[in-house]
């Protein structure tokens, strides 16, 4: 429901309030390059466009309007950018960076890059994480919807994102000695604890939203822009933490619906990006790794061939 109530909020700050009877099929074509306007990648864009027609599919069976405006929009037919991952190097200078940047009063940013890099999860999944979520014994996370409680914010996700994600020894080590470092009572394990105090302020005096819990830290982009100017990365998001995850599953043999399962797709689309990235990676090294034994095994011949061949 709340992706519903984003794209219609959305949808009127884009055509103005319009009455539902007049929305036609153009004002659909500048929902769509708002969105993209916006920086909303082609897939969600989509998203919101198929949440619209569902809205005015509903009004169509309860005699609200007569037919759905909306119907014959397609998905936009832009070229999707370029998987863009972390090298091996440049994930080492990033955690190095996270760990000196890193303070009590702020976000543990070695920890934070470090979950992102092993478990995949969007930005909203690790700061809406609570401890609760974190098995040490399993060494496991999960991935879950929070409700509006004393202690925790509302925060919705998709039935297809709900999942249960592995942890490493070593990351388990580092939850372990973050969690010692948090004051009591602080159930979220990435808000810093002086930001989880402000939220709390906020939700009593009833000017804190949904929409506000899905980032709940202030100036996070302006932070990791920081972060990656210090690690010598020229360019680069945070969400790149989960696309080179997900590479990474595909390099080490998952297949395309393991890979769905695990970074919470909701269907095939998405996730073939990722591995058809991962396969031009392989093509490349295959060569690579042909040129050199080629090398190896023949030695000067092929430069006596190519002699031959030029003449």
């Amino acid at each position: 429901m709340t992706d519903r109530n984003t794209a219609m909020r959305q949808l009127i700050e884009t055509i103005g309030g319009l009455d539902v009877q007049k929305v036609q099929y153009r004002h659909g074509e500048l929902f769509i390059q708002a969105c993209l306007d916006r920086g909303n990648a082609v897939a969600t864009a989509y998203k919101k466009v198929a949440a619209m027609k569902r809205v005015f599919q509903l009004a169509v069976l309860r005699g609200q309007i007569e037919q759905n405006p909306f119907r014959h929009l397609k998905r936009p037919k832009i070229a999707e950018q370029e998987v863009r991952i972390y090298e091996d190097e440049e994930c080492h200078r990033l955690l190095k960076s996270g760990r000196e940047i890193s303070n009590d009063d702020g976000i543990n940013w070695e920890l934070l890059i470090a979950v992102g890099l092993c478990t995949g999860m969007r930005r909203g999944e690790l700061l809406n994480t609570v401890w609760r979520d974190v098995d040490f014994d399993k060494q496991t996370v999960k991935v879950s919807p929070k409700k509006n409680t004393e202690t925790t914010w509302e925060w919705h996700i998709k039935d297809a994102e709900r999942r249960v994600l592995p942890l490493t020894d070593e990351i388990v080590r580092m939850l372990v000695e973050h969690q010692g470092k948090q004051p009591e009572g602080c159930v979220y394990v990435f808000v810093p604890p002086c930001r989880y105090e402000r939220i709390a302020e906020l939700r009593r005096l009833e000017n804190w939203t949904a929409e506000a819990g899905r980032c709940p830290v202030n100036n996070f982009k302006r932070d990791f822009d920081r972060l990656l100017k210090c690690a010598s990365i020229g360019e680069g998001q945070f969400h790149d933490l989960r696309r080179t995850c997900i590479t990474r599953w595909f390099a080490n043999g998952l297949t395309e619906f393991d890979v769905m399962k695990l970074a919470g797709h909701s269907d095939f689309t998405t996730t073939h990006r990722f591995y058809l990235a991962v396969r031009r990676d392989l093509v490349e090294k295959a060569r690579a790794a042909a040129e050199a034994a080629m090398s190896n095994d023949f030695g000067a011949r092929p430069q006596l061939w190519t002699k031959r061949f030029d003449r």
